[in-house]
């Protein structure tokens, strides 16, 4: 046991706690399922029809949604974190996640003010005004702070003003215009998991899982981008490509995730942080984060929706979760400053 990596150790435990809070998740409902009975479902021997319907149709969406949101931000907040070399970077923190909301908020109030619109706008119009929103708003946070070589505080003074920003053009269209179901745009807005249908899952997982494994790949460029930028271009890296690449992939990844199950707060910060401190390593590993973000996001569903008497969704657990953490991070980075 003393011979064995730390990385590896940790990756293997926290795979297996993965696999136990994804059959609890599937398990736990208004009628509970047996273990054994979940996980022999999964492998294709179901103990009988009814089991196998309430999980394949019912269950096991809400479950992949909360993984695939999970892998998403946590591996975005771990390339972010990377890229800008600060443990408070993250997609939420940047405005990435309130740009997508911004976006797919505005495709709802689009639908109810304009007639004209082509049939079925609603359905594909708000996954693509997310992403634009999404995108556009990494594009001017970045553009903003490129000449600061992403590297400094700026970096998150900025994204939160976008953040702020997108949050308070959020709220005007929710006020003001005249959205068709204002709950419901609330309630995804807050973060949630439920509800999700097959069909809702067709894309983000694929996509996510492409950009997870390109990010595995580019784990040396990432290792040399963790170096100041002098050092990184001395180790013959091309530091801006490299970067716009990274970010690139966080940025998809983070906007998939949040068109799947709203914009989940403090997922990606506190996945790609706590990645780095179990592993031991110089940069958040891409499996340590998936893994960390999917037992996030599992976790929050089940206490959000299980605890109390009237579900609320999992964004109100990964926040109550996550604030404390984020606090702990920032007085962790003072008294860093004040030793050096």
């Amino acid at each position: 046991m003393k011979n064995l990596n730390p990385a590896l150790f940790s990756a293997l435990a926290l795979a297996f706690i993965a696999v136990l809070a994804i059959g609890v998740h599937v398990a736990v409902g208004g009628t509970a399922i047996a273990l054994n009975d979940v996980f022999s479902t999964l492998f294709g021997f179901p103990p009988d029809g009814r089991t196998a319907l309430m999980i394949y149709e019912f269950r096991l969406p809400r479950t992949l949604a909360a993984i695939t949101a999970g892998v998403g931000f946590g591996v975005a907040g771990a390339l972010t974190q990377n890229v800008a070399r600060n443990p408070l970077a993250s997609p939420d923190i940047l405005g990435v996640t309130n740009g997508a909301s911004a976006g797919a908020v505005a495709a709802m109030a689009a639908v109810a003010q304009l007639s004209w619109l082509p049939a079925g706008f609603g359905q594909w119009g708000m996954p693509v005004f997310a992403v634009a929103g999404g995108v556009l708003v990494t594009v001017i946070v970045f553009a903003v702070v490129w000449r600061s070589n992403l590297e400094s505080n700026r970096l998150v003074l900025v994204g939160i003003g976008m953040s702020g920003l997108c949050a308070a053009l959020t709220s005007w269209m929710l006020t003001l215009g005249e959205v068709v179901n204002a709950q419901q745009a609330l309630t995804w807005m807050a973060g949630t998991v439920n509800g999700l249908s097959w069909q809702d899952l067709a894309i983000a997982p694929l996509v996510i899982a492409i950009c997870a494994v390109i990010a595995v790949v580019l784990r040396p460029q990432r290792e040399v981008l963790a170096m100041d930028a002098d050092t990184a271009r001395g180790l013959g890296s091309e530091v801006a490509r490299d970067r716009l690449v990274l970010l690139g992939l966080a940025t998809i990844m983070a906007v998939a995730a949040t068109v799947v199950a709203g914009p989940l707060a403090f997922v990606a910060l506190a996945s790609g942080h706590a990645a780095r401190i179990l592993s031991r390593s110089i940069v958040p590993p891409v499996v340590h984060s998936a893994l960390l973000g999917m037992i996030f996001v599992l976790a929050a569903d089940l206490l959000a929706a299980r605890t109390f008497s009237v579900a609320l969704p999992a964004g109100v657990a990964t926040a109550v979760i996550g604030a404390p953490y984020l606090m702990f991070l920032v007085v962790q980075q003072a008294r860093t400053r004040n030793i050096r």
